[in-house]
């Protein structure tokens, strides 16, 4: 191994993403490499994006020398990762931290996928340029020196003691949950590369679920079958119970209702495998192998977490978007512990996109494309009032299709999120509260990140410097109301080890 430090740049699977990016990012590697200068240290470039896993392996894997890679915008996992699995040189993750540019999201994706591998690697992140932030120099200096950066970690704690009528109730949606094994159905799997997000069927089954995986190409075959009857109801009913459309906005020309009804095409569809094979939850590839075939997904996700939804029952499905079973499983336990607990079961899988300081306290923004049911906009289980239907960026998705929108109102949450510890099983969990800001500065907020999605804001009980050191995951399960010492109880019934994140 050589002291030459070597820089390289994870990227997008797209190519417009990665243009788009291109100034911010050659912006960072300069003050990057103003800073390893100031440190005296050699450095140099490995040129261009790394954007498919075979670049990675060529680029990476004959590599010895530490390495640091820049994340200034949404990457996939296996742009790291599979160059430095069974290696062992010294691996710096370096983001930004900016809603407009998720560098800070695609760390904390990569970085879960790594811990799931067991490959030691450490992180640093800065909302400031990085030869001008002080602490992040003083942290790059430590990792040069020593090949790896250790953050405090007194945000991590053993959960507080559960009541005896928490453990009761965790007991008895344990029992059910024997009774009848969770099935899920896998529609693909590991969404763009985020291998965080797939267990496998044998941890699955020792954690007592179970997943039945058919090929996405299958919403195509089953969506031919859907009667244009049924989609005429169902678009009735979304109108009738208050989503609101915005067809043909501003660069949405293509966005019309037709765009609706292919979305509720594809809900219908999926509903239907749902009830052929007994599904209790769903995991949704959704990017990238449909892309040009079928709308984007998010309308119909948000949906199966609603409650209030077209040939329903009165239930959610739980839908975890991007396929991803360390969000499925916690929202499926959710589910099952606020039903048992007399509250309202929508459980919503969010993006911890960015965060803001507000008044002495730190607000994470929470924000996916879809996949938070109505609930959260109007707190009403019978009505989709609060939901708006924007297009989908036609940087990401190509075809035309709307979002499943709204501002989570405020309340009292619990959250949780499922990762892999080197293979280890482990949940972790927290309370806090969703917050609602002065209209300008949610405005700004939202506009900062990506307004046609849903939103919500949420102090999660720790703040941004211990999440981003010790978070396992981009993505977060969020549902309203206490459910924290049942949701403990019952993750230990199910073998999870079981991590408290909370500041103080």
């Amino acid at each position: 191994m050589s002291d030459t430090i070597r820089i390289f740049w994870p990227g997008d699977y797209r190519d417009l993403p990665n243009r788009l990016a291109l100034p911010l990012l050659e912006a960072a590697t300069a003050q990057l490499e103003r800073a390893l200068d100031r440190l005296g240290r050699r450095h140099a470039r490995i040129e261009g994006f790394l954007t498919r896993p075979h670049e990675t392996i060529a680029a990476l894997g004959q590599i010895d020398d530490p390495l640091i890679g820049l994340y200034t915008h949404w990457v996939y996992g296996p742009h790291t990762v599979d160059g430095v699995v069974g290696k062992t040189n010294p691996l710096l993750m370096l983001s930004n931290f900016s809603g407009t540019w998720p560098g800070l999201v695609g760390l904390l994706n990569t970085g879960a996928c790594l811990s799931a591998e067991g490959r030691a690697h450490s992180r640093l992140w800065t909302a400031d340029p990085i030869d001008a932030d002080d602490e992040t120099m003083a942290r790059l200096e430590a990792w040069c020196e020593h090949g790896a950066v250790h953050h405090p970690d007194a945000c991590l704690h053993t959960p507080p003691p559960v009541s005896e009528a928490a453990e009761a109730l965790a007991a008895r949606v344990h029992a059910a949950m024997q009774a009848r094994r969770p099935l899920v159905l896998m529609l693909g799997d590991t969404s763009m590369g985020m291998t965080n997000g797939y267990f496998g069927v044998r941890t699955l089954h020792r954690l007592g679920f179970s997943e039945h995986k058919v090929d996405q190409a299958w919403i195509i075959d089953y969506g031919r079958r859907v009667a244009e009857r049924r989609i005429d109801d169902a678009l009735a009913f979304v109108k009738d119970r208050g989503v609101t459309f915005h067809y043909g906005a501003v660069n949405a020309a293509d966005f019309t209702e037709n765009a609706t009804r292919e979305q509720l095409r594809d809900y219908l569809a999926v509903l239907d495998m749902v009830d052929e094979f007994g599904a209790d939850a769903i995991g949704w590839q959704y990017q990238l192998g449909l892309i040009h075939q079928r709308p984007p997904s998010d309308f119909a996700e948000g949906l199966f977490n609603s409650t209030c939804r077209p040939e329903g029952n009165g239930d959610t499905i739980v839908d975890a978007t991007e396929a991803d079973q360390g969000n499925v499983l916690p929202m499926e336990m959710m589910k099952r512990l606020l039903k048992a607990k007399g509250l309202h079961q929508s459980v919503a899988f969010h993006d911890v996109r960015w965060g803001i300081a507000q008044e002495g306290r730190f607000l994470w923004v929470l924000l996916n494309s879809g996949s938070a049911g109505a609930y959260a906009f109007n707190h009403d289980p019978d009505t989709l009032a609060g939901v708006h239907s924007f297009r989908q960026p036609a940087q990401y998705f190509p075809t035309p299709g709307g979002s499943f929108a709204g501002e989570s109102l405020a309340g009292a949450i619990t959250w949780a999120r499922a990762w892999l510890d080197d293979g280890e099983p482990v949940m972790d969990v927290g309370s806090g509260e969703v917050v609602t800001l002065p209209r300008d500065t949610l405005r700004a907020t939202w506009d900062a990140t990506t307004p046609e999605w849903p939103i919500m804001m949420a102090d999660l009980g720790i703040g941004r410097d211990g999440l981003m050191a010790h978070y396992q995951s981009n993505h977060i399960a969020v549902c309203y109301g206490d459910i924290l010492g049942e949701m403990v109880a019952l993750s230990r019934r199910l073998g999870f080890r079981v991590r408290y994140l909370a500041d103080g």
